[in-house]
C-alpha cells in the first residue's frame, strides 16, 4: 500500500486543497473526519497527520478537538491555522483573540529554517485567514517564523516532528506553499512519491464493480468534463451495464444538446437517452429568484426526471444506481456533511439538493478528485481534447446564471451573448488557457444609443478567471482586443443588451459563479 497522509477535516474550505497538494506531489492523502480515532490512523498506517484549518475558535464553547492520542501516535503532525491553534492548546500552550486580525496576504519571516524551511528563502508572501494567535507556546516548542501580527507564525517541536503555520501554505496565494508541504511529507514524514492516477483508475474501477455488482446504472449526461469521465470510467468498470440519460432543461448553452449527441456519437460506445424536460423545469422556475431554491428546484426535478428513466428502463434491467459526477469543491461548498462543522457558503445540485427519499442509490466515482485531476484522469481514459478540456459548466446550468426571475426570452440573450464569448475565446487561442470564461444575466436595465435611437436594455457580465482547483481563483488579464471584440459583437448582434461590463473581483472573497 502506497505511503499515505492523513487530514483531519475540522471544517476549512481548503481542507481539500491540502489533499490536493499533497497528491500532487504524488503521495497518496486522504481526509478523514476530525473525529477519526488515533487507533484508525495507526491500524491504516498512515505516515503522518495534517490537522486542517476551519471556522472554529479554540476558545469556544464545543470546538471540534481530536482524539488527543494522535499525539503519541510516533509520526509528524503538522497544524494549519486552526490546526497550530488547536494542537497548541491541546499541548499546554494558550491561544487569544488577536487585537488585528490577518486576512489576505502577509509577509512570513523565517527566523530558523529547520526541517520545515529547508531550501527556502527567510522571507515569503502568505496567505493568512485567522483572528485569533498563539499568545504562549507548549513545552517543548519554539517560534521559527513570525508575520506582521503573529510573532509564532510557525512554530516546532523538532524532538517530537511536531510543527504549526499560522498561514495557509496549501493555497496558490502562499508563495512556495507547496515546497513548505514537500518538506514536510517527504523529508519529515519520509513518504514515497509513489501515488498515480493509473493506480486511482485500477482501485476506483474495482470500487465500482464490488458497489453496483449485477445492477444496472442511469448517469445524467451533460457533456461537461466531470459527467464524461464518470461516464468513461464507470463504462470501463461495468460496460454495457450503464445508461447514460441527457436531459434538455431548457437552462443549457446555445446548440449544446445537439453537440453533445454529436460528440457522444462520434467518440463513445455509449447508451444515451436524451429527455426533453425544458417546459417542466422553467415552469417550476417561474418567478423563483433566490439561488438556493433555484438550485434544490433544478436538482429535485433531475432526480424526478431520472426516477421516470427508471421507470421506463426497468422493463430492460435492474437499474438500482444513480451516477454522478460530484467532485470535492462541489461537497465543500455544499451543506455540512458526517459532522463536519464546515460553514455553509452554497448547495450543490449534486450534493444540497437531493429529496431523502428516491428510487436510486448514489454513486459519486470522482468524490474524492479535483477538476485538474479529473482532467488527467480523463486523459487517462483517452477521452478526447474537446471533452478533457471544456470549461466548468455548473449543474444548474444558466438556471444560476440569469440574475432573478428566469424568463425564456432572457436566457436566449444569454445563450447569443456566451456564445459570442466562446467563440472570441477559442478564435484569440484563450479557451483552453483560463478556467473559466462565460456570460452572466444581469435583472438591470440601461439606457444606451443605437443609430439615432434610445434604448433601454439588459446588461450582460462578463466573467473569465483563471485558477487551478476552483477554491480560489483570480480575473484573467484577458487582452483589451479580445474584449473590445466581446463587447461590440455582443451589443450589436444580441438583440435585449446595449452593455456589456467586466468583473474583476477574485475568489475569496467572491466565487466564481455569481449565483
Amino acid at each position: 500500500m502506497a505511503d499515505t497522509i492523513a487530514v483531519l477535516d475540522f471544517g476549512s474550505q481548503y481542507t481539500q486543497v491540502i489533499a490536493r497538494r499533497i497528491r500532487e506531489l504524488k503521495v497518496l492523502s486522504r481526509i478523514y473526519p476530525y473525529t477519526t480515532k488515533a487507533s484508525q490512523l495507526k491500524k491504516e498506517g498512515i505516515k503522518g497527520v495534517i490537522l486542517s484549518g476551519g471556522p472554529s475558535s479554540v476558545l469556544a464553547k464545543g470546538a471540534p478537538k481530536p482524539d488527543k492520542k494522535i499525539f503519541d501516535l510516533g509520526v509528524p503532525v503538522l497544524g494549519i491555522c486552526y490546526g497550530e491553534q488547536l494542537m497548541a492548546h491541546m499541548l499546554g500552550g494558550k491561544v487569544s483573540k488577536s487585537s488585528h486580525r490577518e486576512f489576505g496576504h502577509g509577509t512570513l519571516k523565517v527566523a530558523k529554517k529547520g526541517k520545515l524551511f529547508a531550501g527556502l528563502p527567510k522571507s515569503l508572501r502568505v496567505w493568512n485567514s485567522h483572528g485569533d494567535r498563539l499568545s504562549s507556546l507548549p513545552k517543548g516548542f519554539e517560534a521559527i517564523a513570525s508575520t506582521e501580527n503573529s510573532p509564532y507564525a510557525t512554530i516546532q517541536n523538532a524532538d517530537k516532528d511536531f510543527y504549526g503555520m499560522q498561514f495557509h501554505p496549501e493555497v496558490a496565494h502562499s508563495e512556495q506553499g507547496i515546497e513548505v508541504l514537500r518538506n514536510y511529507v517527504i523529508k519529515i514524514c519520509g513518504c514515497k512519491q509513489e501515488w498515480s492516477m493509473s493506480s486511482y483508475i485500477e482501485q476506483s474501477i474495482q470500487g465500482i464493480r464490488e458497489q453496483v455488482g449485477d445492477k444496472r446504472v442511469i448517469l445524467g449526461l451533460s457533456g461537461g468534463v466531470d459527467s464524461s469521465v464518470a461516464a468513461a470510467l464507470i463504462h470501463r468498470a461495468i460496460g454495457k451495464q450503464l445508461t447514460c440519460v441527457f436531459v434538455d432543461n431548457g437552462l443549457l448553452r446555445l446548440n449544446e444538446r445537439e453537440n453533445v449527441k454529436k460528440l457522444y456519437q462520434d467518440h463513445f460506445d455509449l447508451d444515451v437517452r436524451v429527455a426533453q424536460k425544458s417546459n417542466l423545469f422553467l415552469s417550476r422556475l417561474k418567478g423563483v429568484s433566490d439561488p438556493e431554491k433555484k438550485r434544490k428546484i433544478i436538482g429535485n426535478t433531475f432526480v424526478e426526471v431520472f426516477d421516470e428513466a427508471v421507470t421506463r428502463l426497468k422493463r430492460s434491467g435492474d437499474y438500482a444506481f444513480l451516477a454522478q459526477g460530484t467532485l470535492y469543491p462541489d461537497v465543500i461548498e455544499s451543506v455540512a456533511i458526517d459532522g463536519n462543522p464546515a460553514a455553509l457558503i452554497k448547495s450543490h445540485h449534486n450534493v444540497g439538493g437531493l429529496p431523502k427519499k428516491m428510487q436510486l442509490k448514489l454513486l459519486e466515482p470522482l468524490r474524492e478528485l479535483f477538476k485538474d485531476e479529473v482532467r488527467e484522469l480523463g486523459s487517462e481514459l483517452g477521452l478526447p481534447k474537446e471533452v478533457v478540456w471544456r470549461q466548468p459548466f455548473p449543474g444548474p446550468g444558466l438556471g444560476v446564471r440569469v440574475m432573478g426571475p428566469i424568463r425564456k426570452k432572457d436566457l436566449d440573450v444569454l445563450r447569443k451573448a456566451d456564445a459570442i464569448l466562446h467563440e472570441a475565446m477559442m478564435e484569440a487561442d484563450l479557451y483552453y488557457s483560463v478556467w473559466q470564461s462565460f456570460c452572466v444575466f444581469l435583472p438591470v436595465k440601461t439606457v444606451g444609443v443605437m443609430g439615432d435611437e434610445r434604448t433601454y436594455e439588459n446588461v450582460i457580465a462578463l466573467r473569465i478567471v483563471e485558477s487551478v482547483d476552483a477554491m480560489t481563483a483570480d480575473w484573467a488579464r484577458v487582452p483589451y482586443d479580445v474584449l473590445r471584440t466581446v463587447s461590440n459583437r455582443i451589443i450589436n448582434e444580441v438583440n435585449g443588451c446595449n452593455r456589456v461590463v467586466l468583473d474583476i473581483s477574485s475568489k475569496p472573497p467572491s466565487t466564481i459563479e455569481w449565483e
